[in-house]
């Protein structure tokens, strides 16, 4: 009977704290580090606003070298070939990662993440890979979006098929605007959801309580009888 009631309980409290925890919860572990947020969701707790960054590329024999240009906090990351940029008549090229002080939310589109601008003092000319970190406090992006200015067009770039957790990588032709995440149309693909749009967990979760409660009674009268019983032998 102990056992039973342990279970009981234990499925009660994990749909209760499914309940409470915000979406990627199922998706395994936290990243590595809290996301910096530029606009927190409720749920984040304590805050740090994120880091911009700054990369020097040296010109040697003609061509920008080699070089990835990231956020202090890590959040973002974009790497540079070697002749990545046209140099003509430059010796170095500066290049700025800087989040963008405000939250735009494109009609049809739901950002998971900061929006940031990447600029440099010459054209990017060659197909460049960029990282982006997000939080597990929001559904996993479906894609990474580029505009040339925060009010839009927004344009899905695409993205890698595979990628660490907690990270979306693609690649650009053209620096801009950048931001993950997904079409409102469509669920996000870290959640998977039902009829309601609950997350499948919770409704499993729900059933082998409402299984486990229903048996309990069961439970009761056979505890009972077999007492019964037991009592009926000793004062045979």
């Amino acid at each position: 009977m102990k056992r039973i009631a342990l279970l009981a309980a234990a499925a009660i409290a994990y749909v209760l704290s499914a309940w409470m925890v915000a979406p990627g919860f199922y998706d395994g572990f936290g990243p590595p580090q809290p996301y910096n947020w530029t606009c927190p969701p409720p749920q984040a707790g304590a805050n740090i606003k994120p880091s911009s960054g700054h990369l020097d590329i040296k010109v040697i024999n003609g061509k920008s070298d080699v070089e990835s240009a990231f956020t202090e906090d890590g959040q973002l990351v974009i790497g540079f070939l070697p002749g990545a940029f046209d140099v003509t008549g430059k010796t170095s090229v500066a290049v700025d990662i800087t989040p963008l002080p405000t939250c735009p939310q494109p009609t049809g589109l739901r950002f998971v993440t900061n929006v940031y601008q990447i600029a440099a003092t010459a054209p990017l000319i060659l197909q460049s890979s960029m990282t982006m970190r997000y939080s597990n406090l929001e559904p996993q992006p479906d894609d990474v979006y580029r505009a040339d200015d925060p009010d839009g067009p927004w344009t899905a770039i695409g993205h890698a098929s595979s990628a660490p957790p907690f990270a979306i990588i693609t690649s650009t032709t053209k620096l801009g605007y950048f931001a993950a995440g997904y079409k409102e149309s469509h669920p996000a693909s870290g959640a998977v959801v039902v009829g309601g749009g609950q997350v499948l967990p919770i409704i499993v979760a729900v059933l082998i309580v409402v299984v486990v409660l229903a048996g309990l009674p069961l439970a009761v009268l056979r505890r009972r009888r077999a007492s019964g019983g037991a009592e009926d032998e000793e004062g045979g």
